[in-house]
């Protein structure tokens, strides 16, 4: 399956749900009017887009169909899609400039952080790179285990201690190999533990000072894992992230498996945090590098 059509299968749940109803109540009017956008903003909202970009789009379609002295419903689809597009770009592309460069992989447990981590390695050893996993989710034994079988999966060398370990010192020990070995890229998972937020804060802000200090001018990434399917409650996490760290970019998973996808439009447009992938299934090839043309072409892509 090709790269577009990956997007498009994964996005056929929300297609079907958001999209679908979008496109029939379109059908159902004769002119465009106030009724329409109210009903179109209502739609976007039960679609997870949150209520301020919804009606951010509203007004952008309003400026449009006036500017463009449009008159048929069924143009709003058109419309639309430009706009999600253009809305959705900048920032996407993942900084791994120098030499060596470090990408941080946040998330609460369960989200599938740890996959993501593996599905990234083994893209970016796929492109080339040499790839180093620092396993500083010392918390979790099974986190150590996971990453340690991705490791292998994907051709990459692992970084790990003992569970308990110090995650700080884990990652001292990955940049010093990294360094070393004159690796590319330096990707550490981290422990997901929002519950304790105050611990988990000062986890990564140890993590962050290690980084600094050992790779003061390379590139670095904080990319905050989400699960699709939890909708608003991503861009809950997302804010609470983004205020405890600082986060480069999200990574949304399981959009294959939900109907949620336009949670997308509300972490981008409502929080200003770039998306950079998106996993669209279980596969290790999986986690498609997100472009936002493609991802609106795909949302609003006429069902077969």
């Amino acid at each position: 399956m090709g790269f577009f059509s990956k997007i498009k299968e994964g996005l056929k749940k929300t297609r079907n749900a958001v999209v679908g109803q979008i496109d029939s109540m379109l059908k159902s009017f004769t002119k465009i009017d106030d009724e329409l956008f109210e009903e179109l903003e209502e739609l976007l909202v039960m679609g997870d887009v949150g209520v301020h970009t919804a009606e951010k789009i509203c007004d952008e379609l309003k400026d449009r169909v006036k500017k463009e002295g449009i008159k048929d419903p069924e143009e709003i689809n058109r419309l639309l899609e430009e706009t999600v597009s253009e809305m959705l770009k900048g920032g996407e592309e993942l900084d791994i400039s120098t030499t060596p460069s470090i990408i941080l992989v946040i998330g609460v447990n369960g989200v599938g952080k740890t996959t993501t981590i593996g599905k990234l390695a083994n893209s970016l050893s796929k492109q080339g790179k040499k790839v180093i996993l620092a396993a500083a989710d010392t918390f979790r034994a099974a986190a150590i285990e996971q990453l340690d079988i991705w490791a292998q999966r994907s051709g990459c060398e692992i970084i790990k201690q003992n569970e308990g370990s110090d995650p700080a010192a884990v990652v001292f020990d990955a940049i010093s190999a990294a360094k070393a070995r004159n690796a590319d890229v330096i990707i550490c998972d981290t422990a997901g533990r929002l519950h304790n937020k105050k611990h988990l804060m000062d986890e990564l802000a140890k993590i962050n000072r290690v980084i600094d200090r050992e790779l003061p001018n390379a590139a670095k990434e904080k990319l905050l894992v989400l699960d699709a399917t939890t909708g608003q409650n991503a861009v809950n996490q997302a804010e609470q992230f983004r205020q405890a760290t600082g986060i480069t970019g999200i990574v949304l998973t399981k959009l294959d498996g939900t109907a949620k996808g336009g949670v997308v439009l509300a972490i981008k447009d409502g929080l200003g945090i770039p998306v950079k992938y998106i996993g669209v299934g279980e596969q290790i090839d999986d986690l498609q590098p997100f472009n936002s043309d493609d991802f609106a072409r795909a949302l609003f892509a006429k069902t077969e």
